[in-house]
């Protein structure tokens, strides 16, 4: 008797798509594609490519159907599955020295403690790998299907030095799979987790020269410092960054991207966000950025964030919208044209209206400097504004950790009750879990709007919605 086949559950069928027109149903299984068995979501991607599939599902009475499908050779089927990666997550073998998971307090929910090491994960939502968890498989379909970009993090390419950060005695070896992929030519980001004293300074040098001979396959590669909890007995000795430190990084780093820019046009090595303010040095500008190849490892956010900011204020200004108009971006244009026609404008109701508002933004310490210079300059532009701007200290996790993603509803609470919140009260939307209304802490934003007793507003990360959310647009 042969193995059953793997079969995968349709979570969802899109509506319109083609899917939805074959009759394919939620809770429908997926068998096969062109006979082939689908182990994961990188068989799944690579065998619906062809313009013609034979696609084989089992509906739940048991019948199975094969539906003949044509198609645009980029065109999905339409199905979401129950797993995301059509297989069980790949947990972490490592033991990192500075990993942060180990750094959490006890009694969270359980998924904030899984440790991923999936490549899968590299390709589908960014995660960075460390190659340790993967077999020689995994590469050959890697290669052999071209998925890329592939998100490696490398800490450092002293073979010796990785074994010991990563408490992997083959984490060294892992690093040849690094020129499986070049030879490849698939496309690469990197990252370095910096820790003081052990792969900073001449290690990093070192690791910056190695990584160089893999562009421009290897597109970007991004030093971070190591975030450190307060929740640390027992684990390995590391110690803060200081002012100094983050000079010295950044000064390396600034060096080897004038060298990379001239062999390949990148610059290659990027310092993320929190070196700069830690330096109390002004962020790149944007053209250092080559495209903002890091922008989720914490690279150029900031200065993605002014940008952004400072273009839509000055399509405001030209425009004369005031605050709390409730124009749609669609209306901004149109404004634009009625500026050289005041009876246009009459005939609108588009004048100049006194309006006064009295609102509030929390924020992490770290981008706190950025987001009171955006609320000075808008109080500024509209004189009936008044935005108080407080920066929200780390006590669930520890003082050192500054980003506002790692922000609590406890710590939020504690520290703005009782401070003047004006009508509404603004927060980041990478305070709160992906899609959902609840901080880390498992507290909703309901529980905090009804104890402030002020409307929460959640802003998205761009400059422009930032604008748009304070004038209440």
């Amino acid at each position: 008797m042969g193995l059953q086949k793997k079969m995968h559950m349709i979570k969802k069928v899109i509506p319109g798509s083609i899917a939805a027109e074959l009759e394919i149903e939620e809770g429908d299984r997926l068998i096969s594609i062109g006979g082939a068995e689908i182990e994961d979501i990188f068989d799944y991607q690579f065998l619906i490519q062809d313009s013609y599939i034979e696609v084989l599902v089992e509906k739940p009475d048991g019948e199975q159907w094969l539906l003949e499908v044509e198609k645009d050779s980029d065109e999905d089927l339409g199905i979401e599955f129950e797993n995301g990666l059509m297989d069980e997550y790949h947990s972490c073998r490592n033991k990192c020295i500075f990993c942060f998971i180990d750094q959490m307090p006890p009694g969270m929910r359980e998924t904030l403690y899984f440790k991923d090491d999936d490549s899968r994960l590299s390709f589908l939502q960014g995660n960075y790998v460390t190659l340790t968890n993967m077999s020689d498989t995994d590469i050959d379909r890697i290669c052999r299907y071209h998925l890329s970009p592939i998100n490696i993090s490398f800490q450092t390419m002293n073979p010796g030095l990785r074994c010991k950060m990563l408490n992997n005695r083959f984490a060294g070896e892992a690093l040849k799979k690094v020129d499986v992929l070049y030879e490849a030519g698939i496309r690469m980001n990197g990252q370095i987790v910096l820790c003081k004293g052990v792969n900073d300074g001449a290690e990093l040098e070192y690791s910056i020269r190695q990584l160089m001979k893999y562009m421009p396959v290897l597109e970007s590669v991004s030093v971070v410092p190591v975030g450190l909890t307060k929740f640390r007995e027992g684990l390995y000795p590391l110690e803060p960054f200081e002012r100094e430190d983050a000079v010295a990084v950044i000064d390396m780093i600034e060096k080897y991207q004038q060298e990379c820019y001239g062999k390949s046009g990148l610059h290659f090595i990027h310092a993320s966000d929190e070196w700069y303010i830690l330096a109390g040095r002004e962020m790149p500008e944007e053209e250092r950025y080559d495209g903002y190849l890091q922008l989720e490892n914490g690279v150029g956010m900031l200065r993605l964030l002014l940008d952004e900011f400072e273009e839509s204020m000055e399509l405001r200004q030209k425009a004369g919208i005031q605050a709390g108009s409730g124009l749609r971006e669609s209306d901004l244009q149109t404004r634009l044209g009625m500026q050289e026609s005041p009876d246009l404008q009459d005939k609108a109701g588009l004048q100049d209206v006194s309006y006064r508002e009295e609102l509030s933004i929390a924020t992490g310490r770290l981008p706190f400097p950025y987001i009171r210079r955006m609320a000075e300059r808008m109080m500024e532009e509209y004189p009936g504004l008044t935005i108080h701007v407080y920066p929200i200290t780390n006590y669930f996790f520890g003082e050192r950790i500054t980003v506002s993603g790692l922000l609590t509803g406890q710590d939020l609470l504690a520290q703005l009750k009782n401070k003047p919140l004006g009508s509404r009260l603004l927060l980041p939307e990478n305070v709160l879990r992906s899609g959902e209304d609840v901080f880390l802490d498992d507290m909703r934003v309901g529980e905090l709007e009804k104890a402030l007793q002020v409307p929460i507003n959640i802003v998205k990360s761009s400059g422009n919605d930032f604008v748009k959310t304070v004038l209440g647009e």
